[in-house]
């Protein structure tokens, strides 16, 4: 066989397709199986939604390209809506749509960063990241965050990163896996050290519909002009209108970013998918109640995850918030390696274990598990304690 890209093969595999393989020796003892590896909406899409999004997709209006950027209707919806929750004047003018956030990382890699340049990602990562990464030829440089502070980045940790040379910071908040909120002083100081360093700093907010409704803004990045010169937004509608099989996402990004990213844009995808992009543009302002109420649905499962983690005698919960809870498994028993595997093939519960949100030596994550909490109903979170219970 003729050789491979030796990037894409040095890339690690996805891990949730390697760890849901272990489910196959799973024999129903516990119960039905309970999978926690991927964010996924445990509910469905708003009905409505469905409707016109079956109506638009067998539209001939739809069928053809669109705008390499995103169609305008959604680009000024979603510019609305920013503008409304960050309180500050963002326009269309500053929002390209993606074919899913994913697409939406790696494209804005491709403008910031060349190969053998390196880009700072806060471990535990997010792993798509890294792979992103690995696959264009760019170092990820780790930044360790540690439990003790919450697993929020330490500003002073990051500047000799930064003094070194990296191209950009990535910061993920709520994030992806510990579920940790970034406090608002700490995004602030990490983006006045970007600027001095001339760095970009990358702000993946995925998952901001779900923090707790609060009066202010969880940052005010976006209030000062400037923004546009040295920051960048990522967005998914994949997990508030839970439709992440239509892949749609969207960058936040000034004019200097815009003019290069449409080229990466025309490349990789042409256009994101149109039936959704219309339908989405409807959805953005009509399902903002529905929005708030899934919210307030997902508050209600991690207080549920909270209350079942207090009954694991030697587990730790570490860090829980949006989607993710991210326990410690037990001091005195296997790794969490080991424990993911004897969860999935003994007691029908799947997880991801730590090791695979950091590099691949050193990366301090073998003691830790991720539970997405939001895939599970009350009633199956109600059943961790004893699926948990011993496996450590």
């Amino acid at each position: 066989m003729p050789p491979l890209s030796p990037r894409i093969r040095a890339t690690a595999a996805p891990p949730i397709p390697s760890v849901r393989s272990w489910a196959a020796r799973y024999a129903g003892q516990a119960g039905p199986m309970i999978d926690l590896t991927q964010a996924v909406p445990g509910y469905p899409p708003h009905p409505e939604l469905l409707a016109r999004l079956a109506s638009l997709a067998g539209s001939a209006a739809t069928a053809g390209y669109g705008p390499i950027d995103g169609e305008p209707t959604l680009r000024e919806a979603l510019a609305a809506d920013i503008a409304q929750f960050y309180a500050a004047p963002v326009t269309a003018a500053d929002v390209a749509i993606t074919a899913g956030c994913n697409l939406g990382f790696a494209m804005t890699m491709a403008v910031l960063a060349a190969e053998g340049e390196a880009v700072v990602l806060p471990t535990p990562w997010y792993f798509n990241h890294a792979m992103a990464l690995s696959m264009a030829g760019i170092r990820a440089l780790p930044l360790p965050c540690r439990a003790g502070d919450g697993f929020i980045p330490d500003p002073e940790r990051l500047e000799p990163l930064l003094a070194a040379g990296a191209r950009a910071l990535v910061l993920v908040s709520p994030n992806n896996p510990t579920g940790a909120v970034y406090p608002a002083e700490v995004i602030a100081r990490c983006a006045a050290l970007c600027r001095r360093h001339g760095a970009w700093l990358v702000l993946d907010e995925t998952y901001r519909d779900f923090l707790p409704a609060v009066a202010t803004p969880p940052h005010a990045l976006f209030q000062d002009p400037a923004w546009r010169d040295g920051i960048i937004q990522l967005y998914s509608f994949s997990k508030a209108y839970c439709v992440p099989g239509h892949r749609v996402g969207a960058i936040l990004a000034g004019p200097g970013v815009r003019a290069e990213l449409m080229k990466a844009l025309d490349t990789q995808q042409i256009c994101a998918p149109r039936p959704a992009q219309a339908a989405l543009a409807w959805a953005v302002p009509a399902l903002a109640g529905w929005r708030a109420g899934n919210r307030d649905l997902m508050a209600g499962r991690a207080a549920a995850f909270r209350q079942a983690a207090g009954q694991l005698p030697g587990w730790r919960l570490e860090s829980l918030g949006a989607y993710f809870a991210y326990l410690r498994v037990p001091e005195d028993g296997p790794d969490a390696l080991a424990v993911a595997e004897a969860l999935a093939v003994q007691r029908g519960l799947l997880g991801l274990p730590g090791p695979f949100f950091g590099p691949a030596r050193n990366s301090g994550q073998d003691r830790h598990l991720r539970l997405a909490f939001a895939n599970a109903a009350l009633e199956a979170i109600s059943e961790l304690p004893g699926r948990l219970a011993g496996a450590g």
